[in-house]
């Protein structure tokens, strides 16, 4: 689509609406594992590293293909189960909070670390080069000799529930803490920041009927 159609004010309205689906509705994360160059000593001549030192994990808003990819391998040393799974992240928001993900790097969702071994820009917004969609990052599970580290986040419903979710809506922080979160037709000026706070979702113990956000009994 021509350019002339096309403005700041209809690519910000794209992306916030991805960013409330995302943030607001869906509520998935991973925890995002970045490798530390800083850190991480590589060989003078190779430019390979033997083993890699992470930064602090990083929760990362996106959205978990509920199709994982198994395949299961039977031998001599036993079986192993080998997992894939995708992640989809929106673009912007990465921009907006410096997040640049990398092959290389690794993630957890549940209980289960991967690696990222593909990542690609699912597209172009109308077909503009410098506004991207978002990335589609593919995580291959790892042995835990590759990597080990405390689990986060919900995991399992005889171990882990995620009892509460708020939601975010453009604040800089909420009961969780510092979101990150930036929309942008707020922030431009086109439309006011909401009145209503982020709503909550509350915690089973409130009510007879379990989690409720409309506060209803």
């Amino acid at each position: 689509m021509a350019r002339l159609f096309i403005t700041d004010r209809e690519l910000s309205f794209i992306s916030d609406i991805t960013k409330e689906i995302i943030k607001d509705v869906i509520g998935q994360k991973v925890f995002y594992y970045p490798v530390s160059e800083e850190k991480t000593k590589t060989h003078g001549v190779y430019n390979e590293a033997t083993s890699k030192v992470f930064d602090n994990p990083i929760a990362l808003d996106c959205l978990v293909d509920s199709n994982f990819q198994t395949e299961t391998k039977i031998d001599q040393f036993g079986v192993d189960a080998q997992y894939k799974v995708e992640i989809f992240v929106q673009y912007r928001d990465m921009f907006e909070k410096g997040i640049t993900p990398s092959i290389g790097d690794y993630f957890s969702f549940s209980t289960i670390f991967y690696e990222i071994t593909d990542l690609v820009i699912t597209r172009n917004i109308f077909g503009l080069p410098e506004h991207k969609d978002g990335i589609k990052m593919t995580g291959t599970k790892v042995r835990d000799s590759q990597f080990k580290a405390q689990v986060l986040g919900p995991t399992d419903i005889s171990e882990t529930v995620q009892h509460d979710f708020e939601q975010q809506r453009g604040r800089t922080e909420n009961s969780e803490g510092p979101t990150g979160d930036v929309r942008d037709l707020v922030r431009n000026g086109v439309l006011d920041a909401p009145i209503s706070p982020p709503r909550k979702v509350n915690n089973p113990s409130s009510g007879p009927s379990g989690p409720s956000f409309y506060d209803e009994d």
